[in-house]
């Protein structure tokens, strides 16, 4: 039977825009074909979010318009169904492939880069996502090619947005908020965990404004006894009075992720925990009025840092990072000392969590697009502590 190709999220302009920016990428290092392996790079470049975990790559040929996806045969019509690519630009190897300790599916991502006369000649890898006997295998198999690491350079390029993928993240945004007030309706002492969790979930699934969630990112949901540390999930245990909650939850749409942090108690919160939230907060906003096109990240963070630290409370963690396919982009920070100049369209998770001692910690932040003339907040939950009765 015939697989129908469904709706794309971005039109195939857009997709070739990125694909240009590759390209122009490898004339600078003379470079006659792109593997790309990392999974959110497959995203970016073909609009495939069919979360597969087994080998698969996309080709970028110099020569040719298209990319070619090569993935496990039984992935194929989800390739068909969500790619801008033609189905000839899709090809699907043997189940051979699985499951052997010698062959995977990177054989045949080689097969491919040999059918097309490109055993020598610059190649480049994203060895950064490869293990150590995957790299090996591309190097033993193509001996006479010109190994080179491309590693990053996708992530530089889809660090800036466009307004369509801007577009996307203020729908996975308005999802964020709406499982930060779910949370603020249902958490109340003698609720287990997973039942609070299990109503945020649901929010983040239902979505907002007639746009459902297409994703569910692991919540993180650090309640009384897990304060301290950022990255647990629920318990066995039930809420109680006076229980603090955690939360660090992400909206998302077709892949791009929109994080959101917020603290809640259940009852009156403590004295430390009320300075630590006034802190944070005035470093939150410091730092959102110290953004705009042509700062410098490190300055950003030193001025969101020197305002915590003249409200009493150090911040050890950096200050953000950038986002957008997958929770987290990998080259920019927002850290002491990162020289990154901010432009227009870059979008970052502004965090200003703070874990102060191994049994005591805060979290809030807000998910941000640079602009020309300062910054826009995506998020838009209320920037509070929520106290729970």
């Amino acid at each position: 039977m015939k697989v129908i190709k469904g709706p794309q999220v971005f039109p195939r302009s857009e997709y070739m825009r990125r694909l240009s920016a590759v390209k122009a990428k490898m004339v600078e290092g003379d470079i006659l074909a792109v593997v790309i392996t990392d999974n959110a790079h497959i995203t970016y470049l073909t609009g495939s979010v069919a979360h597969s975990y087994d080998t698969r790559g996309v080709v970028v040929l110099a020569s040719r318009d298209e990319p070619i996806f090569i993935l496990r045969w039984m992935d194929v019509a989800a390739a068909v169904q969500e790619t801008f690519l033609e189905r000839d630009s899709i090809i699907g190897y043997s189940e051979e492939l699985m499951g052997d300790a010698d062959r995977n599916g990177y054989d045949a991502v080689i097969d491919v880069l040999l059918d097309h006369g490109l055993g020598q000649g610059g190649i480049g890898f994203e060895f950064c996502n490869l293990a150590v006997d995957s790299a090996e295998k591309f190097k033993r198999r193509l001996p006479q090619a010109r190994i080179i690491d491309f590693s990053n350079e996708v992530t530089r390029i889809r660090t800036r947005k466009s307004d369509l993928e801007i577009a996307v993240l203020r729908e996975a945004a308005a999802i964020s908020d709406a499982g930060v007030l779910r949370a603020a309706e249902v958490m109340r002492p003698g609720m287990r965990e997973a039942d609070a969790i299990a109503e945020i979930v649901g929010a983040l699934a239902r979505g907002a404004n007639g746009k459902p969630g297409t994703w569910i990112a692991t919540p993180f949901f650090c309640a009384t006894s897990r304060i301290g540390n950022p990255h647990t999930t629920w318990s066995e245990d039930s809420l109680r009075k006076g229980s603090q909650v955690n939360l660090e939850i992400a909206g998302v749409r077709h892949d791009y992720h929109v994080p959101i942090c917020r603290t809640f108690v259940l009852g009156k919160p403590s004295d430390r925990l009320q300075r630590i939230h006034e802190a944070q907060l005035a470093g939150l906003e410091a730092g959102l009025n110290a953004i705009y096109a042509g700062a410098v990240s490190g300055e950003v963070a030193k001025v969101i840092h020197s305002t915590t630290e003249k409200h009493g409370f150090k911040k050890r963690s950096r200050a953000g990072y950038s986002i957008g396919i997958n929770w987290m982009e990998k080259t920019t920070s927002l850290k002491l000392g990162d020289k990154t100049v901010l432009e227009p369209n870059m979008t970052f998770h502004l965090h200003l969590g703070s874990w102060v001692e191994e049994d005591f910690g805060y979290v809030l932040s807000e998910s941000i697009r640079v602009t020309e003339s300062g910054v826009e907040v995506l998020t838009k939950a209320p920037r509070q502590l929520f106290m729970l009765s």
